[in-house]
């Protein structure tokens, strides 16, 4: 399983119609990935005042957040996802490990302790991050995903059914909390090593569907965690 990935990634924002329209240019072109429909849990670390996701909406041009990741509901043998994932310049670099569900559990979710035994290139940088960074479960985002390759190294996945939360940071419940997407919308993300192929960007271009900013942990932020600090703030001077 590759743990080391480098790429552009372009985001759109779909309608379900536009949604239909690629879904039949991809019957031509593009192949189911090979788990092809899943659910994606996330649990995002963070300081104390928000920092690393402060710093990605100001759009850097170099960023990185910590997250867990897990496919589908897991259970004690599940392999979670620890990443580490940058940008700079457009190009984004995710490093990551895996371990079983259980291993959370017997550390007491002490990532340190996790990767400790850790001596690959990627368990040091995680462990620089962690020393480095004052971090510690701060959100969580779920999303259903189906994705598509062209058999070289193009990818497409599209993202539904999106939540966020902020409490209750167990794996059992994806679709509690609250809603990132507007209704009846999709994101589609393009990820490629090299360039979008001319099929694909006349196809956009046709159907006037557009690169967009969006970042779900940027997006939560903004939606709720800023909107419940001005209410707290509201509260306090009244």
């Amino acid at each position: 399983m590759e743990n080391v990935f480098k790429r552009h990634e372009i985001k759109f924002m779909l309608t379900k119609e536009q949604f239909a329209d690629i879904q039949e240019l991809f019957d031509v072109h593009m192949h189911p990935d090979h788990f092809s429909n899943y659910l994606v849990q996330n649990m995002y670390f963070d300081t104390a005042n928000w920092d690393s996701v402060r710093t990605s909406i100001e759009k850097p041009v170099y960023k990185e957040k910590l997250r867990l990741r897990c496919y589908g509901i897991p259970e004690k043998d599940t392999l979670m996802f620890l990443e580490l994932k940058k940008k700079y310049k457009g190009i984004v670099y995710k490093r990551r490990i895996a371990f079983p569900m259980k291993e959370l559990f017997e550390n007491s979710k002490n990532l340190h302790k996790i990767i400790e035994d850790d001596a690959s290139q990627i368990g040091r940088e995680l462990k620089f991050y962690l020393d480095s960074h004052d971090v510690y479960e701060r959100a969580y985002i779920s999303y259903h995903r189906s994705a598509f390759f062209d058999g070289k190294d193009l990818r497409v996945t599209f993202d539904t059914d999106a939540y966020f939360r902020l409490h209750s940071f167990g794996y059992e419940e994806p679709n509690n909390g609250q809603t990132l997407l507007e209704p009846d919308t999709i994101l589609m993300e393009v990820k490629t090593a090299g360039g979008i192929p001319l099929w694909f960007t006349e196809f956009l271009s046709a159907h006037k569907i557009y690169p967009t900013s969006f970042s779900k942990y940027g997006t939560g932020y903004t939606k709720y965690i800023m909107r419940e600090f001005s209410q707290w703030i509201s509260s306090s001077v009244a």
